[in-house]
């Protein structure tokens, strides 16, 4: 398995990601976007707003990083890339649902939509065990005095 197939295969489903990026004084700062369904092949498409606080650092500081969280699954994946703010109507008519009406007061056509587009550079991930073994896991661990190995974790170059 590819090392994109496997990132796309942890975060299938998850429709959040709290993207971290560098604001205009310098701090990181995290927002919630949210993710598009399309498979992921190394990109990672955002439809965001051009008066945003993410819009407007990318200009200045282009590096943003990508949490992904599947509690339920015990996975977890963060991608570090570059945000590239893209204008592509064909794009956008892609991506668009009627959900974004309601951040959106003119829908489609808002002058505000901005397409934020991120190239991932590399990704770290960890799969879990799944809750039940885990349990079983920690607790065998707890009575040997052994460390317990609750899952898989990786580092990826995509």
């Amino acid at each position: 398995m590819s090392d994109i197939t496997k990132i796309a295969e942890l975060i299938r489903g998850i429709k959040f990601a709290m993207v971290t990026f560098v604001n205009h004084e310098g701090h990181l700062h995290s927002a919630p976007m949210t993710t598009q369904d399309e498979e992921f092949n190394g990109n990672v498409w955002f439809i965001g707003a051009k008066d945003s606080d993410l819009v407007r650092s990318v200009p200045g500081n282009a590096q943003v990083n990508l949490g992904y969280s599947d509690p339920a699954g015990h996975n977890y994946v963060s991608i570090n890339g570059t945000a590239e703010l893209v204008t592509d109507q064909a794009k956008l008519d892609e991506l668009w649902s009627d959900g974004y009406n309601a951040f959106f007061e003119q829908g489609k056509e808002d002058p505000n939509i901005q397409l934020i587009k991120v190239i991932g550079n590399g990704a770290q991930y960890w799969e879990g065990s799944g809750r039940v073994v885990s349990v079983i896991k920690m607790a065998k661990a707890a009575i040997t005095g052994d460390t317990a190995k609750l899952g898989d974790t990786e580092g990826v170059k995509l």
